[in-house]
């Protein structure tokens, strides 16, 4: 499905789509996805942004719908989803706050 233009194991990464669209774009250090990262759908929308440490999520992440709009935002601390989490409907509308 995707595939990385480049192999470099440190610096700036991009990925495509076989098609050759930009998929996801950030930095690799020790051959792993660190710092902030932006993924994309094929159409070209933003689809997350958000900061990779150690391969893992970390901090706050936006995803979004094929729409544009927001689909949720939270954080991560090591990977794992904490605190309050927000929930958006297809037309960019705050629907609910969980907290985890």
């Amino acid at each position: 499905m995707k595939k990385a233009d480049n192999d470099a194991r440190d610096g700036l990464h991009k990925e495509t789509f076989r098609d050759g669209k930009l998929s996801a774009v950030g930095r690799h250090s020790n051959g792993r996805k660190t710092g902030v990262w932006k993924f994309y759908f094929r159409n070209g929308l933003l689809r997350a942004t958000g900061k990779l440490s150690g391969g893992q999520l970390d901090g706050l992440w936006k995803w979004y719908r094929e729409n544009g709009k927001l689909y949720d935002v939270g954080k991560f601390v090591n990977g794992e989803k904490r605190g309050d989490w927000k929930y958006y409907d297809k037309r960019g509308k705050l629907i609910r706050t969980k907290k985890l």
